[in-house]
């Protein structure tokens, strides 16, 4: 059985240019899908956040507006979350986790990462272990790639060179938040040294490089998680091993 690292943001708020607090968190598609089927998949999923705080839910990721207009499926994120609500209350602390434990690390988005998990040196410590690490597995999907700022700096960034996706310039200004944001996603992990890879906004598109897998938005989380778990089948077969 595979045993995978989710780290969550902590955060529930998201400072803006202007000093506002913008509630935030993590995006319940994000965290949903990806933890539904790792989970019926039998793999064993372990929720860590930063001091050990409990992960809260962006109340505008269950709005129907930001869901296609699917009443059934905010009814579907709900429920699931509220099954998983325990969990959610209390994670793990990521400061005592040791990324050798598992098997892959997944940091789902929402603008919560970029408030802490983006400048959190226990998170870029657990990334940056993984990634060097050919046999294991790091993926982000949308903003949780503001977690790979975390590992290292600009002169020892553990992500340069990397072909990546991410939430997207386009798709920052579309929903109305990029004039206010005090950094773009896309900006800051292109300056970083990444070779970003944007596909159409709003369309699902992962990119995968070695070891690496990255989901641009939430339509991305499903092909993402498959891409894991492919790469994960793939490196068993080789090896015969995973953790427990």
């Amino acid at each position: 059985m595979y045993s995978i690292l989710m780290i969550l943001t902590s955060a529930t708020s998201w400072t803006q240019k202007d000093g506002a607090q913008r509630p935030s968190g993590f995006w319940a598609e994000e965290f949903v899908v990806p933890h539904d089927m790792l989970s019926s998949a039998g793999v064993k999923v372990t929720i860590a956040t930063p001091g050990g705080k409990p992960s809260v839910v962006d109340e505008i990721s269950l709005t129907p507006e930001t869901n296609e207009g699917d009443v059934a499926k905010v009814d579907r994120l709900f429920a699931y979350l509220e099954q998983h609500a325990e969990a959610l209350r209390t994670p793990r602390r990521i400061e005592e986790i040791n990324a050798a434990d598992f098997d892959a690390v997944f940091v789902p988005g929402g603008h919560g990462p970029m408030q802490d998990l983006a400048v959190d040196a226990n998170v870029g410590r657990i990334l940056s272990a993984a990634l060097a690490n050919p046999e294991q597995v790091v993926v982000a999907l949308c903003h949780g790639s503001a977690s790979f700022l975390a590992a290292g700096d600009e002169t020892n960034w553990a992500f340069k060179g990397y072909r990546m996706t991410a939430f997207t310039n386009a798709e920052e200004t579309q929903t109305g938040l990029a004039a206010n944001a005090p950094w773009l996603l896309e900006d800051r992990l292109r300056a970083a040294g990444a070779l970003f890879d944007g596909g159409a906004p709003w369309s699902s598109h992962v990119v995968v490089d070695g070891n690496l897998v990255t989901g641009q938005n939430p339509m991305s989380a499903e092909a993402a998680t498959t891409a894991m778990l492919n790469l994960l089948a793939a490196r068993g077969s080789q090896n015969g091993s995973t953790k427990h």
